[in-house]
């Protein structure tokens, strides 16, 4: 699972909160990202320190770097972002629940203070985003949990760089710094699919001009690579997503029994596509390693972090790729109703040839 954004961590100090279950899990989200906040060390001072291994030392000045970068070459509000380092102890920062009704590619929404509704809920615990999954499987949801290399809080902490970011490649590292510094451009009140996909343009075509500037011929080559399994893999998702939708639709005229067996058959139809996919590639792909087990819950996230993704490097290429004004923009699509917004972006995608 890519890395996503909650914001709630911060809300959540000010919230009202009532009910047991409610104040657990509000109780593990700040305890866990205030655990983090109090142990980010200075990156200048790990830099100076003789007792840092040279690799971190490495990987502390490359973010430095990317910092920079972000902040003249792609105009993102770095402010201090990643200026500190955590050391978590695992590659990941927290794991996400994703539940989604056994005939449906609509995800559960789960709403808090101010920021709206998501389409997934972080835990800092595995046990306790298991004892959640488990209450939904009950009900016959589809689910997943995958593990989220980086959050943000869009701006109201400065998110530290921790090792997430540092047990990844170079290139994939400085990559999300730049989607998580998105976030802090602009975020729209429970339309994760335009949040996220916002993020991953700025993330793509800021690593573009990254490798580009770089000299890295090596990792641009990858990230094209990786770019093109993307595509790849989004176009299976949507083609096996629209048979799905239709055959959800009659719900109505078909018995459970058989919805259930033409969806089974059209999933193990995309894993069989996927896998053969995956032949012309040798690392693994958005949806893992072949063989895969696939649900309704797998669609659902990987087509919110990529479905709008064409139109808006579309945008970003009409816009001259002057990113200040692709943000002021996209400032004035997020203003517009849903329904507006998302068929101009249709028709952006509509217009979007890949250029790199």
């Amino acid at each position: 699972m890519r890395q996503l954004s909650q914001i709630y961590l911060l809300l959540l100090l000010i919230a009202p909160i009532t009910g047991c279950s409610t104040f657990s899990y509000y109780s593990q989200a700040i305890s866990g990202h205030l655990s983090i906040m109090l142990r980010k060390q200075p990156n200048t001072e790990l830099i100076a320190n003789a007792n840092t291994p040279p690799e971190l030392r490495r990987q502390l000045l490359l973010a430095e770097q990317a910092r920079t970068f972000a902040r003249h070459e792609l105009a993102l509000p770095v402010g201090g972002a990643f200026s500190e380092y955590v050391s978590l102890g695992r590659p990941w920062v927290v794991v996400n629940l994703v539940a989604v009704p056994e005939f449906s590619l609509s995800p559960h929404q789960w709403c808090y203070p101010v920021i709206g509704c998501q389409a997934y809920r972080g835990y800092f615990s595995l046990n306790e985003a298991r004892e959640e999954q488990a209450g939904f499987q009950e009900q016959g949801f589809d689910t997943m949990i995958g593990t989220v290399t980086a959050y943000s809080t869009l701006g109201w902490f400065d998110d530290p760089l921790h090792t997430g970011f540092t047990a990844l490649p170079d290139d994939r590292m400085v990559a999300l710094m730049f989607h998580e510094l998105a976030h802090r451009v602009i975020y729209i009140k429970g339309d994760t699919v335009f949040n996220e996909s916002f993020a991953t343009a700025v993330e793509l075509e800021g690593l573009r001009l990254w490798l580009q500037q770089t000299g890295s011929e090596e990792g641009f080559t990858q990230a094209l690579k990786r770019l093109q399994y993307r595509e790849q893999t989004l176009t299976l998702v949507r083609h096996a997503s629209q048979k799905l939708h239709h055959l959800y639709e009659q719900q109505e005229s078909l018995g459970t029994p058989t919805l259930r067996a033409r969806k089974k058959q059209l999933f193990d139809e995309l894993a069989d596509a996927y896998a053969g996919l995956a032949e012309q590639y040798s690392a693994p792909g958005p949806l893992g390693s072949p063989p895969v087990r696939l649900n309704n819950a797998h669609l659902a996230l990987f087509r919110q972090y990529n479905q709008h993704v064409p139109a808006f490097r579309q945008l970003l290429k009409e816009s001259g790729y002057d990113f200040g004004e692709f943000y002021r923009v996209t400032k004035a699509l997020a203003g517009q109703s849903t329904t507006s917004r998302d068929a101009q972006l249709q028709t952006l995608s509509e217009r979007f040839v890949e250029y790199l």
